[in-house]
């Protein structure tokens, strides 16, 4: 049995959330949206559901951020999975749901993804030896 694609299926667990939360795409004011929809599923997850809704909405929100700041799904050293921007930057997009999910709107996805445009201007990291 062939392994399926994992790209293919985080873009179509995104997609799946895009169609749920009836965004038109994966911009700034789908994240707002997913805000309010993490706010308004918190107080309904157990820790059962909790992963599952994690990882379907941290595909949506990861591919807001592929599609907004130019990204791409990459994997981190440690096998994480998350976005890549401009080569030396690394985003946890379910680290980040994760987050929400537990401390609230002080750590809302709108808040990172507003941030991103000051991460984007600091200068590229250099890369160091071992």
């Amino acid at each position: 049995m062939p392994h399926e694609n994992p790209l293919a299926q985080l873009r179509q667990a995104a997609e799946a959330v895009r169609q749920q939360l009836q965004v038109n795409n994966f911009d700034e004011a789908a994240v707002r949206r997913l805000e309010t929809f993490i706010e308004e599923q918190r107080p309904l997850l157990t820790k059962e559901t909790t992963q599952g809704v994690v990882v379907a909405l941290g595909a949506f929100f990861g591919e807001c951020l592929v599609q907004q700041f130019k990204g791409e799904w990459a994997s981190a050293p440690d096998g994480t999975t998350g976005v890549g921007v401009r080569g030396d930057l690394f985003f946890n997009p379910f680290f980040r749901v994760a987050m929400q999910l537990e401390k609230g709107l002080d750590e809302s996805v709108v808040g990172f993804f507003e941030s991103m445009p000051a991460r984007l201007a600091e200068p590229p990291k250099k890369k160091g030896w071992i």
